[in-house]
């Protein structure tokens, strides 16, 4: 039987400026860091306006920021690296 250790909560908050999308991903470890990311999209002048498109590629790239900040800070911790603040 697998027993689940702890489990995260990812929290993302999108931002409308004109064409301008910004997205904002955070999650709490269980050590108690927090580890912020962001994210951006851009409308291309010739697309049609779908905010849903637009949360989508910031959202993305927030996570993907996000999961590089967590790969860097579990491979420095197996090198004993002191922790940076994130």
């Amino acid at each position: 039987m697998t027993q689940t250790l702890v489990g995260w909560h990812i929290e993302l908050e999108f931002q409308e400026d004109g064409d301008r999308t910004k997205a904002v991903a955070l999650v709490r470890l269980a050590d108690g860091t927090e580890v912020r990311s962001h994210g951006f999209s851009t409308r291309h002048h010739a697309d049609a306006p779908q905010l849903r498109v637009g949360e989508e590629v910031a959202g993305a790239r927030a996570l993907n920021d996000l999961a590089m900040q967590l790969l860097t800070k579990a491979h420095d911790e197996l090198r004993g690296v002191p922790p940076t603040p994130l």
